[in-house]
């Protein structure tokens, strides 16, 4: 499924956060949205996932109005992970991750079971299934989470941060999990070096713009992340994958 986001604005109390975003995520693809806190990110991604709607401009799936679509239909085709979810109640990891079966009307209690344990199994937190979601950790939270989302049975993946709370090892497993699954995925990523690895393309968002796009390697040049990340980055080879990676400093100041 194809994800357009066609001359999207967004305003908030008059002041204008999104301005103008254009962006195209091709069926399958893995497209990451970077930029420094406070640029547009997550308010661009509110607007994808329907929390917000767009002052002006259109959030299209496969050519659909996501606006337009039944909040059912919308939310078989969609799957999003917040950055700020949680849950209110102490329900059980295993409840936690069935809300993720509800959009869909012709399931049965087998196969969402099996969906659900297959969603656990794929991220991890099976061992989990029958703990209290508010006493686990940041971690363990964000993975249930991200396997609600995956029970969901999207085919779309909205993810604004995935990686939060994260161990090293937990980060590179989940958006190995997330490039494996064959979801078109927009997610927007603080790291850059984790972005580089497993994103198609970057879109980078300053000031509510997009401000250069491509593939990582093209896109993550020093004097563009200079510019708008205030740090001077060195570009280096991943020794296996070949994947970009920087290494960081401040810039020089000024005497």
């Amino acid at each position: 499924m194809n994800l357009d986001i066609e001359g999207v604005s967004v305003e908030v109390a008059g002041a204008r956060l999104v301005d103008d975003i254009r962006l195209a995520v091709g069926s399958g693809a893995f497209v990451g949205l970077v930029g420094p806190n406070g640029s547009g990110k997550s308010t661009l991604l509110r607007c994808v996932y329907r929390a917000l709607s767009p002052a002006s401009g259109t959030v299209r799936l496969d050519g659909d109005d996501v606006h337009a679509m039944p909040p059912r239909a919308a939310a078989r085709a969609l799957a999003a992970l917040p950055q700020e979810g949680s849950a209110e109640f102490d329900f059980t990891v295993a409840e936690v991750v069935a809300m993720g079966r509800l959009p869909h009307r012709d399931r049965t209690a087998a196969g969402d079971r099996a969906v659900c344990a297959d969603a656990m199994t794929r991220t991890g937190v099976a061992h989990l299934a029958d703990r209290g979601f508010l006493a686990l950790s940041g971690g363990e939270k964000q993975r249930v989470l991200i396997a609600r989302a995956l029970a969901q049975r999207p085919r779309v993946l909205v993810l604004d941060e995935p990686t939060n709370h994260l161990d090293v090892a937990h980060q590179l497993d989940v958006l190995n999990l997330v490039r494996a699954s064959g979801l078109t995925v927009l997610a927007a990523l603080h790291d850059l070096n984790l972005a580089a690895a497993h994103c198609d393309v970057l879109y980078v968002i300053a000031e509510g713009r997009i401000v250069a796009s491509g593939p990582p390697r093209d896109v993550l040049r020093p004097a563009l992340l200079a510019e708008v990340f205030g740090v001077r980055a060195h570009p280096v080879r991943h020794p296996e994958t070949g994947a970009v990676q920087l290494l960081f400093d401040r810039l020089p100041t000024t005497p």
